[in-house]
């Protein structure tokens, strides 16, 4: 055969392949071969209106309670199989798993999209939070003790935590033995009663001594309705916190109270010997209401069993609250400053506190002015704990407030 008709032959077979081909691409949907049956799960899925959803890790979903065992949870959430809630889930929500019921409609996490048997595992996280405020609700209205872990110390309680949630005890709510040293009760299990909760904010408050005092907590409450605002009472320091002092009173009573059961007398220091239960109740002298002296730690002004006189500023029957003072029942020593510090007098101070403004004068108890930094020549330096020679610019009696001058050796001009 002529090498051109051999030539011409492969180029028509070739053109015919081609053709068959083009015509092939046309007539066959995409995904699926020429002779029309899929090959793959994608072949088969592009022939039908399913679409499939994946999930991701952490995503939030709703489905449908499948099936409950003791050991296991499935959820329909709308995938080729059911979701598995994994066994630590099912300890951790034991109380709320037990009152779900087949059909139950509940909202889930993916933990993890998918396990070695092809099963989304599910966190039970969002709706076991959700179930958990609701039950912190109830047990704030009933009253009903819940079981808490300490955690941590914060500069006003104890951090605890229940059932996965944080919360918090002031260190007014701790018991006697508790108040000084809410450190004894890290990694310890006890009972605490809820006094506040706020979902929104994520705030719950706790009170140890509404559990551990129950019942002297009730006798309490029969002893503050004597009390009135004003009153004075002889009184002793139990407890020096960074916020203020924790002071005992005693109130005389003339009727008799019910005897407080003897399981709450247990573990009691003297704030409430067996003598004088009933007659003691505990107030806070706020760190404002200590002295007329600028108070910045406590403890430098009083110590645990050192006696004071104390005034009733606020009773909350409601709360037990009792709001103490010592400095009321003290001279207020602006009552008479204009006598005592007239304008244009010279006195003596020390420095207590530079601000950008100007320096701070001790002058005596409860008493402090200032040196504004335009009275402070350029040349002159001052720090904390100078005694400085200055002169009274002016009072301002209801604003609590002195402005003072330098006496200097060499006055600038125009300096007084």
């Amino acid at each position: 055969m002529p090498k051109l008709e051999k030539k011409t032959k492969i180029n028509k077979k070739k053109a015919s392949i081609k053709a068959s081909a083009s015509l092939s691409s046309k007539s066959v949907p995409l995904g699926v071969n020429p002779r029309g049956e899929p090959q793959t799960m994608e072949e088969l899925l592009a022939q039908t209106s399913y679409r499939f959803y994946g999930f991701k890790r952490g995503e939030v979903v709703e489905g449908l309670i499948a099936d409950k065992t003791k050991k296991s949870v499935w959820v329909d959430i709308g995938t080729k199989t059911e979701g598995l809630i994994l066994d630590k889930e099912m300890r951790a929500a034991k109380d709320f798993v037990e009152q779900l019921k087949i059909g139950d409609k509940v909202t889930v996490v993916i933990y993890q999209p998918e396990n070695d048997n092809g099963h989304p595992l599910l966190s039970f996280k969002k709706t076991l939070n959700d179930y958990l405020w609701v039950e912190f609700d109830e047990k704030l209205k009933t009253g009903e003790p819940v079981k808490v872990r300490g955690k941590e110390i914060n500069r006003g309680g104890l951090v605890v935590e229940t059932k996965g949630i944080a919360g918090f005890i002031p260190t007014s709510c701790f018991s006697s033995p508790f108040i000084s040293n809410p450190a004894a009760l890290i990694n310890r299990d006890f009972e605490a009663q809820i006094i506040e909760v706020d979902k929104e904010k994520n705030r719950l408050i706790l009170s140890e001594k509404a559990v551990s005092e129950k019942g002297l907590l009730k006798e309490q409450e029969e002893i503050l309705k004597k009390v009135k605002v004003g009153e004075t009472f002889d009184g002793e320091v139990t407890g020096v916190m960074p916020f203020g002092l924790f002071v005992k009173i005693k109130v005389p009573r003339e009727e008799k109270v019910p005897q407080v059961p003897r399981e709450d007398l247990k573990a009691r220091d003297t704030r409430a010997t067996r003598d004088s239960l009933g007659t003691h109740l505990e107030g806070l002298v706020h760190i404002s209401e200590i002295s007329w002296e600028k108070v910045d730690d406590p403890s430098k002004f009083y110590k645990q069993k050192d006696k004071v006189k104390v005034k009733v500023l606020m009773v909350d029957k409601k709360s037990g609250k009792l709001n103490l003072s010592i400095k009321q029942l003290q001279e207020d020593p602006w009552d008479q400053i204009e006598k005592k510090y007239p304008v244009e007098s010279k006195i003596k101070g020390e420095i207590t506190r530079l601000a950008p403004f100007g320096a701070f004068v001790n002058l005596g108890r409860g008493v402090e002015g200032l040196i504004h930094i335009s009275k402070i020549p350029a040349e002159k330096s001052l720090k904390v704990g100078d005694k400085v020679d200055c002169f009274v610019e002016s009072i301002d009696k209801n604003g609590r407030k002195m402005s003072l001058g330098l006496v200097l050796t060499e006055k600038p001009i125009g300096y007084k």
